[in-house]
């Protein structure tokens, strides 16, 4: 018969709320805040992690990974277009091919695969968190505004609770078509989208690719934020587009930050 080691409740509550604090303080200052954790995220964050890069992801559910885990019309099979299978192969996931240079995996294990492997490069997570603003500094994004996503679904009049800031050097708007940083910005009238186009997976998956960068000083725009952003074809149920587009995003975060460390 296996016995637990003897500990109290109260010692279950301190080792929580400690070992968030701690991880909390940490990472109010980072390198990158990447809003979002779907898989054009969880990809970004991961490359950047593995290159010695501060990362907190913020995700507004209580869940990561987006619509990867459950594929298409809630059939949890996702599907990627070569050449991103690649990055299956990187992660290990295991495929088929369903015709040619169309491969096709199950949602939950890419999904848990991509989260892992984010996790274990040192990426870490704020969920049930939500973006509310932006912090600017010279006509430059310099943080984001957040709050407990719980907070939306409370009476009005009980809701006036003070969001927080987190400082970053770069935030990665990774939140889909909702694009919420960049329509916070247009908000504001610091730019304007034009607003996703009628589905096209072939023309999409590419120009979403080509066009991931940097959308504002200190906005880089992956996924189907691309999209919404510059008026890209939607490409849906294919995935291939999203991950390459989260290590493009990476790829112009780390030229973007070493060009700041030169400066």
């Amino acid at each position: 018969m296996t016995l637990f080691h003897p500990v109290s409740e109260k010692d279950v509550t301190r080792a929580i709320v400690s070992g968030f604090m701690k991880q909390f303080e940490q990472y109010v200052e980072s390198d990158l805040v990447i809003i979002g954790a779907g898989p054009s995220g969880l990809m970004a964050g991961r490359e950047l992690a593995l290159r010695g890069r501060k990362v907190l992801i913020v995700e507004r559910n209580n869940y990561l990974g987006g619509g990867f885990w459950i594929g298409g019309y809630l059939m949890n099979k996702v599907t990627l277009r070569a050449p991103s299978q690649e990055v299956l192969d990187e992660l290990g996931i295991p495929y088929e091919e369903a015709v040619e240079g169309l491969y096709v995996a199950d949602g939950p294990h890419a999904c848990s695969k991509l989260i892992a492997a984010a996790c274990d490069a040192g990426v870490k997570f704020a969920n049930m968190t939500i973006f509310e603003d932006i912090v600017i500094r010279d006509q430059r994004v310099a943080g984001v505004v957040i709050n407990w996503t719980p907070i939306t679904s409370l009476p009005r009049q009980i809701t006036c609770v003070d969001p927080v800031a987190l400082e970053c050097t770069l935030v990665i708007d990774a939140t889909g078509h909702d694009a919420c940083v960049v329509s916070k910005l247009e908000e504001r009238g610091m730019m304007k989208t034009v607003g996703f186009g009628a589905m096209w997976v072939e023309r999409s998956e590419d120009l979403v690719v080509e066009y991931t960068g940097e959308a504002y000083p200190g906005l880089i725009v992956a996924g189907m934020a691309v999209s919404t952003t510059y008026g890209v074809p939607r490409m849906g149920p294919t995935f291939g587009g999203m991950l390459l587009s989260g290590k493009k995003a990476a790829e112009e975060a780390l030229k973007i930050l070493e060009g700041i460390k030169t400066a």
